[in-house]
């Protein structure tokens, strides 16, 4: 019997990487309360670019972490779905509509790998979680770098592929107009496709009318630079990464929709260059 005035704390261990928690550790109310948190970390996953079979994985081993028995995770690029089962038998399914586009954020992909790993280390609270996942969410990219890497790599492009220095300096002083289009005006259209059509409209009738005034330039090197900018280059390298690891139906929906947005930006240069042969 225990002495009057004594007290016993236990501390929590950190888990392996992969560990089943012993039953006396598992808590169904701590694992069901930190059920919706660990498929918000999913979902900012999915929209930051990190394929789906990492994300499952992560989803399998954060629930054991928090005491499930067992963990099943189907995830594609717009759904989750996990079905968390407890120590005693009680299983509880989430389902979540990921509705956004997404985007290649590797600088956010990382910080959303650490957080899995310090929640499954220390068994973090469900509100830790959501404040640091709102943190990592809200984190800016510095429009200086932004902008500075859209400079670079249209001036570069343009150049690689037989511009000129002149063009390349056109088309790095159109990716400045193309990065502005993308940080405050992206936003406001209903989806890529639209945005991608639009943009390289107006960007490709805007050299095409700078090839008119002052000439010495091409317009082909000038939108090659500027294209580059906007060309699903990594959405479709993941898209037949996810089709090789077995993740057919992601890959599918992945290759499919960057197959439409570069369709679309290659439609909107074809009828710039139309509008500008009819008028000049």
């Amino acid at each position: 019997m225990a002495e009057s005035g004594s007290s016993a704390t236990t501390a929590r261990v950190p888990l392996p990487f992969g560990a089943l928690p012993s039953p006396e550790d598992a808590s169904p109310i701590t694992a069901l309360e930190a059920f919706p948190c660990l498929l918000d970390i999913a979902e900012a996953m999915i929209l930051c670019g990190t394929d789906v079979h990492h994300v499952e994985v992560q989803l399998a081993v954060l629930g054991r972490a928090y005491g499930a028995a067992k963990m099943n995770a189907f995830v594609i690029t717009g759904v989750i779905i996990a079905t968390m089962t407890l120590p005693n038998g009680y299983e509880h399914t989430l389902t979540r509509r990921v509705m956004s586009e997404g985007s290649n954020d590797f600088r956010r992909m990382e910080a959303l790998t650490e957080l899995c790993r310090e929640a499954r280390e220390a068994r973090m609270d469900p509100e830790e979680i959501r404040s640091r996942l709102d943190a990592i969410r809200s984190e800016p990219i510095p429009f200086a770098a932004f902008l500075l890497g859209g400079i670079l790599s249209a001036g570069s492009f343009a150049m690689f592929f037989g511009g000129t220095l002149l063009d390349a300096v056109v088309s790095a002083a159109f990716a400045v107009l193309i990065c502005l289009s993308i940080r405050y005006a992206r936003p406001w259209t209903p989806n890529t496709i639209i945005f991608n059509f639009v943009n390289a409209f107006l960007c490709g009738v805007g050299i095409m009318a700078v090839a008119e005034l002052f000439g010495g330039i091409s317009t082909d090197m000038v939108m090659i630079g500027d294209i580059m900018l906007l060309i699903p280059g990594v959405a479709m390298t993941n898209a037949t990464r996810d089709m090789l690891t077995g993740d057919t139906i992601s890959g599918v929906m992945r290759f499919v929709e960057s197959l439409l947005w570069a369709v679309a930006l290659a439609l909107g240069f074809m009828c710039a260059i139309w509008l500008a042969q009819m008028v000049w």
